[in-house]
């Protein structure tokens, strides 16, 4: 060996080279237990804080949520009731609508068919006066012609108008007569 003293040679013998030497375990421990002593006191109090913090802020937005959760539930049923009685009332402004509309147009119909009515007894009323007038203007110009004709033939003069007009009156109801027989 080496020039080691005999005494450093049995001592390093002696040692179990896994464990070490007992002063090293008492300063070890020293230390540990000095270093736990502040993490218990110091250390796990402030820890144990902002855990707690945490879990009152996680425990405080659950219960926000729930409680969004619950006010969009109760929003969406209102939302669901208004819209179901927005579909009821629009419902019923339809129907309301149509039965308007009916009665317009059968207003507007009535009003169409009196119009019409109006409007075909006034063209009837013209189509006789003017048949009339007609008729008059007629007899008026028949009889002139008759007259005249009968002047011709007869080669004197027939003044009297109520003798001209018996026998214009005359002659016309033998041609409607006549007429009349034909017709049937």
């Amino acid at each position: 060996m080496t020039g080691l003293p005999l005494a450093v040679i049995v001592a390093a013998e002696e040692q179990h080279p896994l464990i070490p030497p007992a002063y090293d375990i008492l300063w070890s421990a020293v230390i540990v237990v000095a270093a736990g002593f502040v993490f218990i006191k110091y250390v796990l109090p402030k820890l144990q804080a902002v855990l707690d913090e945490r879990a009152a802020l996680i425990e405080g937005g659950i219960a926000k949520a729930d409680k969004a959760q619950a006010d969009a539930n109760a929003a969406l049923e209102e939302y669901q009731r208004q819209l179901a009685e927005a579909r009821a009332e629009a419902a019923r402004i339809r129907e309301d609508a149509r039965t308007e509309a009916a009665a317009i147009v059968a207003e507007a119909r009535g009003r169409a068919a009196d119009e019409s009515a109006r409007s075909v007894a006034a063209a009837q009323r013209q189509i006789d006066a003017e048949r009339h007038q007609a008729a008059v203007s007629l007899r008026t110009e028949v009889g002139t012609l008759a007259t005249e004709l009968a002047e011709k033939i007869v080669g004197e003069s027939l003044a009297d108008d109520k003798r001209v007009s018996r026998v214009v009156d005359r002659f016309l109801d033998e041609i409607e007569a006549s007429a009349a027989e034909q017709g049937v």
